[in-house]
């Protein structure tokens, strides 16, 4: 088994339905919805929106502990259109624009936006990258 990968990301949230219903504007389908937290199945891999303080008791650590805005979470798109899409879709469910979409030092083209519990996400086209039918990583 390779040591290069990650089954499951977990975002603390202060509002699950909050949470839930932001993720659910930009298209993204439960998988199962729990008392403390939404799974998203992702091509390998799921997401989780999980209850801060339920998150923060697993851990053994406060709430006020578990930050955000430390990392980002990045989609890439084929195009420019659709990475200025998925942007003006994430702002428009209620999410904080950091950058907008443009080209940037490394060749590509990307924007950041804060989702409600200021987890950031990056939208990009990068050149250097191809994507099968599916949005995945060739």
């Amino acid at each position: 088994m390779t040591s290069n990968r990650i089954t499951l990301i977990s975002l603390s949230v202060a509002d699950i339905a909050r949470s839930r219903a932001f993720y659910e504007t930009l298209g993204w389908v439960p998988e199962a919805v729990l008392e403390n937290g939404v799974f998203y199945a992702m091509a390998g891999q799921k997401m989780m929106l999980y209850r801060r303080e339920k998150l923060a008791k697993d851990l053994g650590r406060a709430p006020e502990t578990l930050g955000t805005g430390a990392m980002t979470l990045a989609q890439n798109f084929p195009t420019t259109q659709e990475t200025d899409a998925a942007y003006a879709a994430a702002i428009s469910a209620g999410a904080t624009g950091l950058s907008v979409p443009q080209k940037v030092f490394w060749g590509g083209y990307s924007g950041v936006y804060a989702d409600p519990d200021g987890h950031l996400w990056e939208v990009a086209m990068n050149p250097f990258w191809e994507l099968d039918d599916r949005g995945l990583l060739a």
